[in-house]
């Protein structure tokens, strides 16, 4: 079982992984996509893909608590509706991971680069992407069943582009500014990387021995960019999310 396991990594090598989740916690905490950098060097150091994933989501979600803890400690979560909206993203995430393997996740590839990339479009251009809050279009019942289920459910079965899909649905249908979607994504993107995380575990597929030193510098990382966020607002986080956004896009269409 590699649960109990770790795959032989020289000191070089786990030294790099550790600063690759560094990296990842950092843009991450901002704007999601960290897995962008964390996956891909757990690949290449010759981790094998089912394990990689279940191990990527291990570290990540250690980030992941710190600038949900972070953001909170600054009063920047909308406590109204958390609750469903954590127990929506939760389910949602779980149903997803059991569901791995009844959907075509190359179906997934072919649709994602192009809401990414109108994601980014409209984050770059939308007049709306901003600190300042917004009249909410949906009830709280609504968008915890209509939003945050669905997006919890993609990322427990695929993933990629889930910060920015939160932060989009805060921005556009809950009235959020960008800097609390952003605080409030990350307690949604906690429960639903837990829920996740916790079937990954079941199926004895993360690797300690490599995800929990690797936590350590994807949680410095976190720390690092909530700091940065909460500073500097959507001046930061509006042209990340662009950025990841589009990456995203590109790293799927030429996985496709």
């Amino acid at each position: 079982m590699l649960l109990a396991q770790a795959l032989p990594l020289d000191p070089t090598t786990l030294a790099a992984l550790i600063a690759a989740a560094f990296l990842a916690g950092f843009v991450d905490s901002i704007a999601g996509g960290g897995g962008l950098i964390s996956l891909p060097a757990l690949l290449m150091a010759g981790i094998p893909p089912v394990e990689a994933v279940a191990t990527n989501k291990l570290q990540s979600t250690f980030g992941t608590a710190m600038a949900s803890y972070r953001y909170w400690k600054s009063g920047l979560v909308e406590t109204k509706g958390l609750a469903l909206n954590v127990a929506a993203s939760a389910l949602g995430a779980a149903l997803g991971s059991f569901s791995l393997n009844f959907i075509d996740a190359a179906i997934l590839q072919r649709i994602i680069p192009v809401l990414m990339i109108a994601i980014a479009m409209y984050f770059a251009f939308g007049p709306k992407a901003s600190d300042v809050d917004s009249h909410a279009r949906l009830t709280p019942i609504a968008f915890a069943a209509g939003i945050v289920a669905p997006i919890g459910f993609y990322d427990g079965m695929f993933g990629p582009g889930t910060g920015s899909f939160f932060a989009l649905g805060f921005v556009t249908l809950a009235g959020f500014g960008l800097l609390k979607a952003t605080a409030n994504t990350k307690i949604l993107n906690l429960a639903s990387n837990f829920a996740g995380l916790m079937v990954m575990i079941w199926n004895a597929q993360a690797i300690f021995a490599i995800g929990l030193p690797m936590a350590i510098g994807q949680t410095l990382g976190a720390y690092a960019g909530t700091r940065t966020a909460i500073t500097h607002g959507a001046k930061i986080i509006r042209p990340l999310i662009v950025i990841v956004s589009v990456a995203i896009a590109i790293r799927l269409l030429l996985k496709g």
